[in-house]
């Protein structure tokens, strides 16, 4: 009995001659992707044929797989910014915007550290509910607190407060959400932090509704920043690939 001929293979693309097409099979994208990547930069530039046809090798490859795993850790906006940079030529100027990204995720883990401190200074503190159902005025909240009425006029003016105004006397009305807010900045004050560091934490305070949901969030948060940390450190190494690679 005669022997079946094998079905022909269609011949593999060759990694220093690549087609669009050929690109966007090998690193998982469509092939408009490749045609915006090309545009914004993220790819070296790229030759064409006598016929105007785009050209692709191995280092388009490398630098569209190297952006792909930055965008995990970076963002798609930065990482073009990154590429881009590199591709015009100006490697230092790349690298100081990786710098300047790692600086802004550390940033942001100090302050939800302080945050995560300032929660602890409120262990102390009497529970949220020990604020007044009604409206305090000034000095009401000062004898709660024990506290000068120009301490709190202070906190006011640094924007931590704001109490509502009587019309015509303008006397200041706390709320129990003012209340509550002035006993937080009291703790954090009596921990010796200043008044813009009790701002960002306050503010989440706020968002978040109470000081156990504000913890569960910065928790959250640590682990998220924690992830996007590993993923820029695997970024990174792509790019140090791909540098020392051209």
């Amino acid at each position: 009995m005669p022997s079946i001929p094998p079905i022909p293979r269609r011949p593999e693309p060759s990694p220093t001659r690549l087609r669009p097409v050929d690109l966007a099979r090998l690193t998982g994208v469509s092939t408009q992707q490749i045609r915006n990547y090309e545009e914004a930069g993220v790819l070296p530039p790229v030759p064409r044929t006598d016929s105007g046809y785009r050209v692709f090798g191995e280092t388009h490859r490398r630098a569209l797989l190297t952006y792909r795993a930055m965008v995990k850790g970076y963002g798609a906006v930065a990482a073009a910014v990154i590429m881009r940079t590199v591709h015009a030529g100006d490697v230092p100027e790349a690298l100081a915007l990786v710098d300047a990204a790692h600086a802004a995720l550390h940033a942001e883990r100090v302050s939800l550290r302080e945050a995560g401190e300032a929660l602890e200074a409120l262990a102390g503190e009497p529970p949220e509910e020990d604020v007044p159902g009604t409206d305090l005025l000034i000095g009401e909240v000062a004898a709660l607190l024990g506290v000068r009425t120009s301490t709190l006029r202070v906190w006011e003016a640094a924007g931590l407060l704001s109490p509502r105004r009587e019309p015509g006397t303008g006397y200041r009305h706390y709320a129990p959400d003012e209340v509550r807010d002035a006993r937080f900045i009291l703790a954090l004050r009596r921990n010796h932090y200043l008044l813009d560091q009790i701002r960002p934490v306050l503010d989440g305070l706020r968002r978040e509704g109470s000081t156990a949901a504000l913890r569960s969030a910065i928790t959250a948060r640590t682990t998220a920043l924690t992830a996007r940390t590993r993923a820029m450190l695997e970024g990174a190494g792509h790019l140090h690939t791909y540098l020392a690679s051209i």
